[in-house]
């Protein structure tokens, strides 16, 4: 007799399989002397992940702190390694104090979850991180919702609900396009509500001056991105930080990240303060990029940031089309409902300062050609 829930299992599987919706591991590829498959798929921005003075940065951190935390922070697991990111962070942000933890994930959870009861209202852009979504809903607080980046949308919402908190993103990881961080921080401190901002895809890589403590009063940073490691850090207020420590279940339970990665981590801040050619080469390949899209006829978003999202509609033509260029040497995100929603489903090209001018216009040209062959273009 089968068990219900493999029965229920298999039932959504092919529920999940019948509408081309099955998400699947497979292997990261490589480039290997130019050789391969040419990656525009990952948010390694500024090609930190491969960086031979942070692999080396990776081994010292071990050899100083060691490989594993070996406990959770509140009992033996905080170290100076962790401190000194933590002051580093702070530093960058304006912010007076910081908590580190092993995933974004886990730090937009841990914040919402920790933060909100029953009686808070969080009021949240519609196109906000799952991370956060499914942090607020576990925290019993009250979800109001506007409309992506509408200033008009979200100040109805502020002036409804005084004295809550206000939720969005500095960059969308799926349009790439900028909050209007400036904009809501004025509304909501006219209304006595907290900006939160998850600055994972823009921390590193957009203009830190508008994202920091002078506007922002709760900032998530990740390091997998414009840092090119692991984990990520809550910043704000003292106050706010103390009690997250003594009370986030996240943060008690857990293991603590690895010193090393967290000796790594500052070591790859340090790393593009002294090499700002790498930021500079990003925005130089966005534009080269978009200047070409453009003048083969690709529809792009506004985005300006290296997220250029290409929209294709349906989940199945853009699988199609996806698999194709992979199949010409060029890996892109494709990007389907529900993760966007149903009828946007696009190509998630991310562009990075380790590409070159030829790989950008090579995949440009396939890009055209398989849009072409699908009546795309």
């Amino acid at each position: 007799m089968s068990h219900p829930v493999s029965t229920r299992i298999a039932q959504q599987m092919a529920e999940l399989n019948s509408q081309g919706l099955v998400r699947s591991r497979r292997l990261s590829c490589e480039i290997h002397d130019g050789v391969g498959i040419v990656d525009f798929s990952h948010n390694d921005y500024l090609g930190l992940a491969s960086e031979p003075l942070l692999a080396q940065a990776l081994y010292q951190g071990a050899q100083l702190h060691g490989v594993g935390s070996k406990a959770s922070p509140l009992v033996s697991g905080y170290s100076k390694a962790h401190q000194a990111l933590e002051q580093k962070l702070c530093e960058v942000t304006g912010h007076q104090a910081c908590m580190l933890f092993c995933s974004g994930f886990s730090a937009n959870n841990a914040l919402m979850k920790t933060l909100f009861t029953h009686h808070d209202t969080v009021i949240a852009d519609k196109l906000v991180h799952a991370s956060i979504i499914d942090g607020v809903q576990s925290s019993g607080a009250k979800l109001a919702r506007f409309v992506h980046n509408d200033i008009d949308s979200a100040t109805r919402l502020v002036i409804k609900h005084p004295n809550s908190a206000l939720v969005t993103e500095s960059v969308f990881s799926m349009d790439g396009d900028c909050a209007p961080i400036k904009q809501l921080s004025d509304v909501c401190q006219q209304y006595n509500t907290w900006l939160i901002v998850d600055d994972a895809h823009g921390f590193g890589v957009v203009n830190h001056t508008l994202c920091n403590a002078s506007f922002v009063d709760i900032q998530v940073v990740t390091f997998g991105k414009a840092l090119g490691c692991q984990g990520a850090a809550i910043l704000a207020s003292q106050h706010v930080i103390d009690y997250l420590v003594a009370n986030s279940r996240h943060y008690i339970y857990s293991t603590a990240l690895s010193p090393a990665n967290a000796y790594l981590a500052l070591s790859a801040i340090n790393l593009l303060e002294s090499e700002p050619q790498r930021l500079e080469q990003l925005n130089n390949n966005i534009y080269f990029f978009r200047q070409l899209a453009t003048n083969a006829g690709i529809a792009l978003s506004e985005s300006i940031t290296a997220i250029q999202p290409v929209i294709i509609g349906s989940n199945q033509q853009t699988m199609a089309i996806a698999t194709l260029l992979a199949q010409d040497g060029f890996s892109v995100g494709a990007i389907r409902s529900p993760t966007v929603p149903k009828g946007s489903a696009r190509l998630r090209i991310t562009i990075n300062s380790n590409h070159t001018q030829q790989q950008i216009t090579d995949l440009v040209n396939k890009l055209a050609t398989q849009l072409h062959s699908a009546g795309l273009l």
